[in-house]
């Protein structure tokens, strides 16, 4: 296996997953997520492959083959009462479903976390959807600790 930034090469193999992941969601909350869809098309996958501030970090396998992948943002605090640290916010990470529990997913997580210790950053953070409780076990497996929850009171529809 080969950790690396993203290329043009791997958006078939990037798409694939973006859809594993959505279905992922969709089948928890089908009220937010739409089945079968994916978070980005090819032509935005390109553009941001050549973002410098939202690395994609990709495993493949010895033919090339995309495993897994990374997707990155770097973040700045947005107003003035807070310390001017800077965030790689990892905005999805994912696995093929059928190569899970070979710790690719791990081996990813420790390559985003070297490159944010190598360029500076404060801290890395990412968003988990309560309903996937086997990622929630991941990160947590890979010593990250809740900073804060988002809470929801839906509307009853007339």
């Amino acid at each position: 296996m080969n950790i690396r930034r993203a290329v043009t090469a791997d958006i078939d193999g990037i798409s694939k997953l973006l859809q594993q992941v959505n279905n992922v969601h969709a089948d928890g909350r089908p009220d937010i997520f739409i089945r079968d869809k994916r978070k980005y098309t090819a032509d935005q996958l390109c553009e941001l492959l050549a973002d410098d501030t939202r690395p994609i970090f990709v495993a493949v396998d010895d033919e090339g083959a995309v495993m897994g992948y990374c997707f990155c943002i770097f973040e700045e605090p947005a107003t003035d009462n807070m310390q001017p640290i800077r965030t790689l916010y990892i905005d999805d990470l994912c696995v093929d479903s059928e190569l899970r529990g070979r710790h690719i997913g791990t081996e990813l997580y420790r390559f985003t976390r070297d490159y944010a210790a190598k360029n500076g950053f404060y801290h890395i953070t990412l968003n988990v959807w309560n309903l996937n409780t086997s990622a929630m076990r991941f990160y947590e497996s890979c010593g990250l600790t809740p900073l804060k929850v988002t809470m929801e009171d839906i509307l009853p529809r007339d």
